[in-house]
């Protein structure tokens, strides 16, 4: 599914159309001139191939300034099918949110195709949580959280989770996840929710800035 993270300069001006539009139109050059696999169905129970990937799911970000930032994240479903999402309370423990991080990939095991690269989203509210979730999984994987808070807990997540013995493709080892990502954000007083995206080895992305 082409996921694309869309940061808008406030000064920028678009004309000759919708930019939604020009985004799946992209899309779907991009699958069918590029023969990559169509995968996108236009209803959820009707199951009607659309047969050009599209539509693409786009989140857009107003930011400063007069550039627009892309970030193209294709994402398989043989490991977002493996994410979950929790809506813990304030009580929860540090080694809670570790614990269900690393149950979420105990129980994905062998189906996400491992080594698996792990984006936790915590705070926000719901829906927001997930997209936190989500962006981690955009970030290198050999770059922390800048917070040392975070950092330490990725670092703790990806050994709770490489103990799982689980090893690439399911077969057993040490290397279960390449990386844990986390991205936190605000959230209620009674609130601590934790998403878990995860993303199979070939986690795709790219960038570019117009």
């Amino acid at each position: 599914m082409a996921v694309i993270f869309a940061e808008i300069g406030q000064d920028v001006h678009f004309t000759g159309g919708n930019f939604n539009d020009a985004v799946n139109r992209g899309v779907s050059r991009g699958y069918t001139e590029g023969y990559l696999r169509c995968s996108i169905v236009a209803d959820p129970l009707e199951r009607v191939n659309t047969n050009d990937n599209t539509p693409a799911v786009v989140h857009i970000t107003l930011t400063e300034g007069d550039c627009v930032k892309l970030t193209v994240a294709p994402k398989g479903f043989g490991s977002e099918n493996m994410s979950a999402m929790k809506m813990m309370t304030p009580a929860a423990s540090r080694e809670d949110i570790i614990a269900f991080v690393a149950k979420v990939a105990a129980d994905a095991g062998s189906n996400p195709c491992p080594p698996i690269v792990v984006g936790v989203g915590l705070g926000g509210d719901f829906e927001s949580c997930a997209l936190l979730a989500k962006r981690a999984l955009c970030r290198p994987v050999a770059q922390r959280n800048p917070k040392p808070l975070y950092a330490q807990m990725e670092q703790d997540m990806l050994d709770a989770v490489n103990c799982l013995g689980i090893g690439p493709q399911g077969f057993g080892g040490t290397v279960t996840a390449l990386a844990v990502n986390i991205e936190q954000a605000p959230t209620h007083i009674a609130g601590l929710p934790v998403a878990v995206n995860i993303g199979c080895h070939v986690t795709r992305h790219a960038e570019i800035i117009l």
